[in-house]
Order: structure tokens, then C-alpha cells, then sequence
């Protein structure tokens, strides 16, 4: 009976994350991470400042009031547990519980150490509650003022009459990429490359549909069409059209910028949704995705130049 409870539970933890994996129809790029990033190929893309991210609060340590020590009747129940315990425990170790298998007098030594060893837990947990409670409001000990201490030192005083400097923030490393960009292309705006991002993300799609990459192909890296047109390829030896519609750009903004080996990379941070299904060639029948529901979904597009002032041409799509 135990060994089939086992074999169960293990075949459902091996099930779960298999049931748990969701389809993500193909759009350009094959709803998956391809192409190059430099040297940054294999990490994850940063996310853009703007992105909601829920600041981390620092947590304050829980001051709980001294337990009180137990009284008579609460000793007794105690070691009263403490024998009920020993018994258990003498049952299962030896079989047979008090009538066979252990004596009396093994039951009561068994359930003394075990009642010791609740005992003494539990004065460590008071004696540690009870530290807590003096550091934070035990006698003779004045709670500070700290508007008084603010109206003597000022709003950046710290306890003692020390003031406290804070040192100032250094440029991030997205504004030190777009620094690196702007010595040789003064005119680089990250506002502006996001909409430029934008119109190329959109004929990217459009060709994908059409499953043929020639039209974009000056916005696109030789190794990125080669892959890209190669899934359209695919897609047209098993007679299907990945239908991409009712595209909605919700952002598209640079989270990246960065100089190595003599080029210009941008990343940018893609919030968009779409209808996204596969048709046959007629388009008559859906083989996948849904031409109602649309889909939601973050990318990063990587874009490459040579450094200087000219074009960027798409170079990866990677997955958020």
C-alpha cells in the first residue's frame, strides 16, 4: 500500500509541469529567442525603467511579548504530553506499545527527555521574546523623538546628532550605453528609436503572414532573415499561414544600449497583443490559436549597426 502511494505521488510531481505547459502560437520569431546579441547573447535582457516593479520593503522584526512561564497545571500537561509522546514513540520503535516489546519504566524515561526537551525549547523562545521586548520598549528606556531630533539636526540627521550624506546615484548602465551611442550619433533619441522599432516590428509580422522576408530584408541582419524565413519555409512545405492580426503595440520602449567590437546595439522592450492562429492554405480551417481571442505577450528586439549614424537592422527576438 505504501510503495503504490508512493509510485502515485511521483507520477503526479512528474505530470504537473507537463500539464502546466501552455502552447504559444508562432508569430515572427516562432514565439521563441533567436538570433545574436553580442557578448550578451546568453543573458537576459534588462527591463526598461519604466516597468512596474514592486519595490522590496524592508521588514522590521516582530516584537512579541515574553511568554509567561507555566504554572503547575500546565508542567503537568506537559510531562502528561511529554509520557503520551514516549509511548508513541515506544510503539513504533519496538512494536506492540505498553503490552509488549517495552517495559514501564522505558516509557516514563522516554517521556521524561521528551518532556526536558519541550521544556527547554520553550524557555529559549521566552527568553528570546523577552529580549526583543527590552530592546524595543523595556523600562528606562525613552522612546526618541525623532521631530525633535529633525528640528535640532535637521531632516537629515541620524540618531546621535550624526548626519547621514547620501551619496548620488551614479548614470545606470542604459544611460551610459546611450551615452557610448550619442558620441558618434549626437542625434540618437531613445524615444524616437522606439517608434522606429515600432514600424519595423510591424513590417516583421506582415512579411511573416506573407511568409516571405524579401520586403524586409534591409531591416534585418543576414542571419536573422536566413532563420526567420527558413520557420516561413516550414510553414509553407505543411501548407499553414500563421495569421498575425489586429496587432496592438502597447509600448516599445529601449531597455538596453551598448558598444562591443566596433557596433551599436539596442534592445527594446516590446508590450503588445494580436490575434495569432494558423489556418491552411485556403484559410477556411483553424489549426491552431483563435481568431477571436487575442494574445498577450513580451519581447525583446535586439538591433545592431555599425557604430556610427547609420540604420539599425534587427539582429534577435528574445522572450520576456
Amino acid at each position: 500500500m505504501k510503495r503504490t502511494l508512493a509510485l502515485a505521488v511521483l507520477v503526479a510531481l512528474a505530470i504537473v509541469p507537463v500539464l502546466s505547459v501552455t502552447e504559444a502560437w508562432a508569430r515572427a520569431g516562432g514565439g521563441s529567442s533567436s538570433g545574436s546579441r553580442g557578448s550578451r547573447s546568453y543573458s537576459s535582457p534588462s527591463r526598461p525603467p519604466s516597468s512596474p516593479v514592486s519595490p522590496s520593503q524592508p521588514s522590521s522584526p516582530a516584537v512579541s511579548p515574553a511568554q509567561p512561564r507555566p504554572g503547575w497545571g500546565g508542567m503537568m500537561g506537559g510531562m502528561l504530553g511529554g509520557l503520551l509522546l514516549g509511548g508513541l514513540l515506544g510503539g513504533l520503535l519496538f512494536g506492540g506499545g505498553f503490552g509488549s516489546g517495552i517495559g514501564m519504566m522505558e516509557i516514563l524515561i522516554i517521556g521524561a527527555l521528551a518532556w526536558f526537551a519541550i521544556s527547554y525549547m520553550r524557555r529559549r523562545q521566552a527568553a528570546g521574546s523577552s529580549g526583543y521586548a527590552m530592546a524595543g520598549g523595556g523600562y528606562g528606556v525613552a522612546p526618541r523623538d525623532d521631530a525633535a531630533v529633525s528640528a535640532r539636526y535637521g531632516a537629515g540627521a541620524a540618531p546621535g546628532g550624526t548626519a547621514t550624506i547620501e551619496p548620488p546615484a551614479g548614470p545606470s548602465d542604459l544611460e551610459r550605453g546611450i551615452g557610448h551611442l550619442r558620441q558618434m550619433d549626437p542625434s540618437f533619441d531613445p524615444r524616437g528609436f522606439g517608434e522606429t522599432a515600432s514600424d519595423i516590428f510591424f513590417k516583421v509580422q506582415g512579411g511573416w503572414t506573407a511568409r516571405d522576408l524579401r520586403s524586409v530584408s534591409a531591416s534585418l541582419t543576414p542571419e536573422m532573415q536566413a532563420k526567420l524565413q527558413q520557420d516561413c519555409d516550414r510553414l509553407r512545405a505543411g501548407q499553414k499561414i500563421n495569421r498575425l492580426e489586429n496587432i496592438a503595440v502597447r509600448s516599445a520602449e529601449v531597455s538596453e544600449a551598448w558598444q562591443e567590437s566596433g557596433l551599436d546595439y539596442v534592445t527594446v522592450h516590446f508590450l503588445a497583443s494580436l490575434l495569432d492562429y494558423t489556418t491552411d492554405e485556403s484559410g477556411a480551417r483553424v489549426l491552431d490559436g483563435s481568431r477571436t481571442e487575442p494574445v498577450k505577450f513580451e519581447e525583446y528586439w535586439t538591433f545592431v549597426r555599425p557604430v556610427g549614424a547609420g540604420p539599425f537592422r534587427l539582429s534577435a527576438i528574445q522572450q520576456a
